[in-house]
């Protein structure tokens, strides 16, 4: 034996004293052997079992595969025969060139495997048959007979079918009914109305391939658009069948995917795998002489059952030979060799224990080393982990971290309270627990659960919206994170309640603006206004009372949510101190709180009433016009005792000065029909503009016209600008009253100096045209809206309303005109119609203005099939981050400059607009493709290039940009959205700053279905 050093000499022993150490060492190695080839093979066992165990989840896998995939083939054959269905369904005459069309249109041979022929077959009773015969004959086929011939109560002859070559155009007149199954199959499609296939048939091939076993698919075709109710109805309004014809060879053809080479599949018709059942089937090699892996599996099809037999052929699992019962039984043995090869060694190597104790100590300051190292690490991880746990307490987000199968990892302080977790609750231990903690609040269930059974992959991020009872609002962000080697998932849970009520709370805002400019009646609107209020603040019943002439009594204005009977009470309140919280309001017109309405002083008089209508707080605010005069009151009702927050006190306030807008507006609407009304009765002493007009001239003009041709008089006039001068000039206003002159800025004393363009302006023939059409027709009254000229050259705008006085019809020469300036109103209107259609913030279009463009750019496309548009969705990236570090103010900073950059490349034709929040949309119409996506990086990069100043500071914006295009066989304008949003959060999901089309998305989104879909089936297996 070699020595490392030279060791002291050592008397040798006697060869008989020798003897027995050697025995010893011998026997030790051998004991040593025969327990690590004892557990050599324990743990060859253990492998070579968990080898079958995986070849045999494959094999179940991989025949569920199969399934599933024969059964999506045979659906999609079942909805293109549908499809076959609609042709005739949509026409009364379906002609054989047409149903050739349509069928190779199809391209039946590339999709739809195994479909060898699509016929139709005419349903005939025996009385039909000499017509039909006759019909078919002159129509080309003069040889053309049912076959086989006789008489039979009715037939369904085959028409038509497709490819109609080789041994098929003997098909053509078969009579279907004259073989019992297919005429059992027939009546059955008919009575059911639903698609049928046939037991085992054997159908042709084409020409010199013979025949092969395969299966009918018939679906009945009924007269008329919408199907029957009754098989009563069914069988009399039958009109034939469409049916497909399968070769099951060819239907199963690479079923099975990369496993169809190694799997055998036997397709059996019914519930039972027989010899006689059997319609497909392939051989089965055994796997290494033992049996070969095989599975029954049952599917519906068309009303009949399958059996499908599967087997595993001996190439199966070759690919993925589990190589580790070989490798455990290599390392084994030498393992085994190698402790007894030592065990001897050890033996005999006592004189190298002075070297192998200077060795231990070697190795043993090693270890205390290595230790301390140990220690090193191990208190780096405790301060690591105790850094970790302080940021998840002190962070805004309620936190839990799980294993990703139901064990609870973690979670900090703000989850709790954020859900209301009671401390008996153990959060380290299975989730079951806390998750029917979670669904108890929650308004549906489903997201939370979903998000639950997520595999997620790696920087994947998945979002959700949960609702609770209580009407709050909790976004969810679930993500994979990794725990040293292990992997875990992380789930932040964010309040944004009040984020979604001031997004309510601005569409209930725009919703009351867009009635008021469109002249909605005064209780729809103050409905709207309540409405608004409620729907985003739950537990609050609201009310407006208006006040009187006299200021002196309140009247309910709109109440909808609270009971009949309390309303009826307190209409007609006075608007006195000690009547509720309204009358004092009106009274002091300041803002009265009652916290409870049972202990307060000035509901004494109503305690009962409120408490049979369950109402125990009222906060009342006066509602004031622009002078300051108290309009009435809005009221706010709960039903508990209550007291305001300052977001409270903000709400009632808003929605006090909204109702107050819309009553000032109602009231000038009701002045101006006032105004209208003593218009028709006053003339000289009138306060509004009156004008006695003589038509006469330009009535006998226009008969003039007529008589020589002219039909459509307003259209002609349109086009001939020289002709409408002329009649224009024909009408004389004979008088006016003073208000007229102070109307268009004339002097009294100058009527003649006054034309028709104080009535209808130089530039305004539309309105004087459809005026002279009305009159000329016989209308005794019209009324419209047009511009005017005032005397010193200003154009204004007024009502304009013409009456025929009774005697004068048929003369036209007294008719009153008159007038009232709406120049002031028109600019009220118009600025409603621009809040209600812009975003006040960034003056972009706002969701409504740019959904309404949508429509109409989906409508152009749908008449046009030569243009097109695409949809760009924009999300400022990290917009919260900017609120949370700079403030609002500077949100609002960063949403204006976007905006600033989007108008900076914006086309004539493009349509900008702000959908929410940090989210923005451009509309690019006739830019799709390349176009899109040239114009999205172009924005970006602007974006990206384009920091904002603020006091100073640069703030970096960046925006992920998701495209779709607008296609024609969309359903609706929403799914071109919908496909960009998607794609958007596509962009965010891919590291943010970037531009993402539909189609990349639609792909990444596939592979994550698909990994997400094998990962579930594993967790499934196992």
């Amino acid at each position: 034996m070699d020595h490392a050093a030279p060791a002291p000499a050592v008397p040798t022993p006697h060869p008989a004293l020798r003897r027995p150490a050697w025995i010893g060492a011998a026997a030790l190695a051998g004991l040593v052997m025969a327990l690590c080839l004892v557990l050599t093979w324990q743990l060859w066992e253990a492998a070579r079992r968990d080898a079958e165990r995986e070849l045999r989840t494959e094999f179940e896998t991989a025949a569920r595969a199969v399934v599933n995939q024969l059964a999506l083939r045979m659906a999609a054959h079942v909805q293109m025969l549908r499809g076959v269905q609609g042709l005739f369904a949509s026409s009364d005459d379906v002609t054989r060139q047409e149903f050739t069309d349509f069928v190779r249109t199809q391209q039946t041979d590339a999709e739809y495997p195994g479909m060898k022929g699509i016929g139709y077959i005419l349903g005939l009773s025996d009385s039909q048959r000499a017509s039909h015969l006759a019909r078919v004959r002159s129509g080309g086929l003069p040889d053309y007979t049912i076959a086989p011939p006789g008489a039979r109560p009715a037939y369904a002859p085959l028409m038509y079918l497709e490819p109609f070559t080789g041994a098929r155009l003997r098909a053509l007149g078969h009579d279907m009914f004259s073989e019992e199954p297919l005429r059992l199959m027939l009546e059955q499609a008919r009575d059911s109305g639903q698609p049928v296939m046939s037991g085992k048939a054997t159908v042709a091939r084409e020409r010199g391939q013979g025949a092969s076993d395969g299966v009918l698919i018939a679906l009945p075709v009924y007269i008329g658009r919408k199907a029957p109710d009754s098989v009563e109805q069914r069988r009399d309004l039958l009109r034939g069948w469409v049916y497909a014809a399968f070769i099951m060879e060819d239907l199963l053809a690479h079923v099975g995917g990369q496993h169809a080479a190694a799997l055998a599949l036997e397709v059996h018709d019914g519930n039972r795998a027989t010899p006689e059942a059997r319609m497909a089937a392939g051989a089965v090699a055994l796997v290494g002489g033992a049996p070969a892996l095989r599975t029954e599996q049952r599917i519906g099809i068309a009303g009949r059952r399958w059996t499908l037999v599967i087997s595993a052929g001996a190439g199966f699992g070759a690919a993925q030979q589990n190589e580790a019962p070989q490798l455990v039984l290599t390392l084994g043995l030498v393992v085994t060799a190698l402790l007894s090869l030592l065990t001897w060694m050890l033996a005999r190597s006592s004189a190298l224990a002075g070297r192998a104790l200077r060795k231990s100590q070697l190795l043993t300051n090693e270890l205390t080393v290595g230790q301390q190292r140990l220690a090193a690490l191990a208190e780096a991880a405790q301060r690591s982990q105790a850094m970790m746990r302080s940021i998840l307490d002190s962070t805004f987000d309620a936190i839990l971290v799980d294993n990703g199968d139901r064990r609870i990892l973690a979670s900090n302080p703000r989850f709790r309270a954020l859900w209301g977790v009671p401390d008996e609750l153990d959060l380290t231990a299975d989730d079951a627990a806390l998750v029917a903690h979670l669904l108890t609040q929650l308004v549906h269930a489903g997201p939370l659960l979903y998000s639950r059974s997520l595999r997620l992959e790696e920087h994947e991020e998945h979002r959700e919206l949960l609702r609770l009872k209580d009407g709050r609002f909790i976004e969810q962000f679930t993500r994979p994170v990794r725990l040293g080697h292990e992997g875990a998932r992380l789930w932040s849970f964010r309040d944004i309640t009040e984020r979604k009520q001031i997004e309510q709370r601005e569409r209930a805002h725009r919703h009351v603006l867009e009635l008021l400019a469109h002249g909605a009646p005064l209780q729809a609107v103050l409905g709207a206004v309540v409405l608004g209020v409620e729907s985003t603040n739950a537990g609050m019943l609201c009310a407006i009372l208006l006040l009187d002439a006299e200021g002196r009594f309140l009247h309910t204005g709109a109440a909808p949510s609270l009971p009949g009977f309390f309303n009826a009470a307190v209409d007609g309140l006075p608007a006195a101190p000690g009547y509720g919280s309204c009358g004092s309001a009106a009274a002091s017109g300041q803002r009265v709180i009652v916290e409870n309405i049972q202990t307060h002083p000035d509901w004494a008089p109503f305690r009962e009433i409120a408490a049979r209508a369950q109402l125990a707080s009222s906060w009342s605010e006066p509602i004031r016009g622009a002078s300051g005069r108290v309009l009435g009151t809005f009221a706010i009702y709960h039903r508990t005792p209550h007291y305001p927050s300052a977001a409270h006190v903000v709400l009632i306030e808003q929605a006090a000065q909204l109702a107050g807008i819309a009553l000032e507006q109602a009231q000038a609407a009701q002045a101006l029909r006032v105004g209208e009304e003593r218009f028709r009765s006053l003339y000289d002493h009138a306060p509004v503009a009156l004008w006695e007009q003589d038509w006469s001239a330009a009535r006998e003009a226009v008969a003039h016209l007529q008589a020589s041709g002219v039909g459509d008089l307003g259209a002609w006039l349109r086009v001939r600008p020289e002709e409408t001068q002329r009649l224009a000039s024909l009408v004389r206003i004979t008088d006016v009253n003073g208000a007229a002159l102070v109307h268009v800025g004339a002097c009294a004393k100058e009527p003649g100096t006054l034309g028709l363009a104080q009535n209808f302006g130089s530039l305004d023939a539309t309105a004087f045209i459809d005026a002279l059409v009305a009159l000329t027709g016989g209308a005794l009254f019209h009324e419209c809206e047009s511009s005017f000229l005032r005397v010193d050259g200003v154009a204004r705008q007024h009502q304009l309303t013409l009456l025929v006085m009774p005697g004068h019809a048929q003369l036209l020469d007294f008719v009153i005109a008159s007038t009232v300036d709406i120049t002031e109103r028109k600019r009220i209107d118009d600025e409603l119609q621009a809040l209600a259609s812009t975003d006040f913030l960034t003056g972009l279009p706002n969701r409504r203005v740019f959904m309404a463009r949508l429509d109409d750019q989906f409508a152009r496309l749908q008449r046009s099939v030569d243009e097109c548009a695409s949809v760009l969705m924009l999300d400022i990236d990290h917009f919260k981050r900017v609120n949370d570090v700079f403030g609002h103010a500077a949100g609002d900073e960063v949403l204006r400059h976007m905006a600033s950059l989007m108008r900076s490349e914006q086309r004539k034709i493009d349509t900008l607009g702000r959908v929410g929040g940090e989210e923005f949309a451009v509309l690019l119409p006739g830019a799709a493709g390349a176009a899109a996506q040239q114009y999205a990086e172009r924005l970006r990069q602007s974006v990206a290039d384009s920091p904002l100043d603020l006091d100073g500071r640069q703030i970096a914006i960046t925006v992920s940009i998701g495209i779709a295009t607008i296609e024609a066989g969309d359903a609706g304008p929403n799914a071109a959205l919908v496909r960009a949003d998607k794609a958007l959060y596509q962009a965010k999901a891919g590291g943010r700053n970037r531009v993402c089309d539909h189609a990349e998305a639609s792909a990444l989104d596939s592979v994550a279905a698909a990994a997400t879909a094998a990962a579930a089936a594993t967790l499934t297996k196992a």
